[in-house]
């Protein structure tokens, strides 16, 4: 892990240690590392879920790390939070089958899914227009959105340090818009999707190397439960 990355967990790891103890909630660390995927959901937040979430989604989505500020912001928690965890390991492992380049990570009762140059999603240089390639991901991608219609989809769009910034940020909204209007227009409906753009603030890995380059040239995106999901959750374990 990074110099940057090692950061932003211990500046986490303060933020829900003061939200738990002014809820006066214990959760074990160590509960939460070792649980597994359908474990996870009722593990964070649990008791006050929405409270912690809530909190903790303001606060690091202020930070580097806008998607898991999504995702920690929409936690339900307690038992609900392990219902909605198992439907998110089900819809996480289609994607992850369907699209094996893409980078899927299960964060509590959500995903994040990262699309860049090497996961079959990528523009052409100032380009925005979605073709080819990652015409063929998206399409897998909406198939399985398909399948989930009880989660709501955040696309975030990035880029690496080349340019002016405006210029970036205006890029990373153009092409989070393009992925949007793809997904849109190939039958998910806009309610359930949500556009953001950040340019070149939330780099992955190092701006000064080709490489690291091509990894902050993305389009991330956010999974969560809807509030059909939330209420159903709700119900079937209270």
């Amino acid at each position: 892990m990074n110099l940057q990355n090692n950061k932003m967990m211990k500046n986490i790891g303060l933020k829900l240690s003061t939200v738990i103890l002014a809820v006066t909630l214990t959760v074990s660390c160590s509960a939460v590392k070792n649980a597994n995927n359908k474990q996870k959901g009722a593990v964070i937040g649990a008791g006050s879920g929405a409270a912690i979430g809530g909190i903790l989604g303001n606060n690091i989505g202020n930070g580097n790390n806008t998607a898991l500020g999504a995702i920690i912001g929409a936690v339900v928690g307690g038992a609900a939070g392990g219902y909605i965890g198992n439907r998110m390991d089900k819809q996480a492992e289609r994607i992850e089958e369907e699209i094996p380049g893409a980078e899927v990570t299960r964060v509590g009762e959500g995903i994040n899914v990262v699309f860049n140059e090497d996961a079959g999603v990528y523009f052409d240089t100032n380009k925005s227009v979605v073709k080819g390639t990652s015409a063929t991901i998206l399409d897998r991608l909406v198939g399985i959105l398909k399948e989930y219609p009880d989660s709501n989809i955040l696309v975030e769009g990035h880029t690496d340090s080349a340019g002016p910034a405006d210029y970036n940020m205006n890029l990373s909204k153009q092409r989070a818009e393009s992925v949007t209007s793809y997904l849109n227009t190939h039958g998910i409906s806009s309610n359930r999707l949500t556009t953001k753009w950040y340019g070149e603030t939330q780099p992955k890995s190092d701006n000064s190397t080709t490489e690291g380059k091509a990894k902050n040239r993305r389009v991330e995106m956010v999974i969560v439960a809807s509030d059909e999901l939330k209420q159903e959750a709700l119900q079937k374990t209270n």
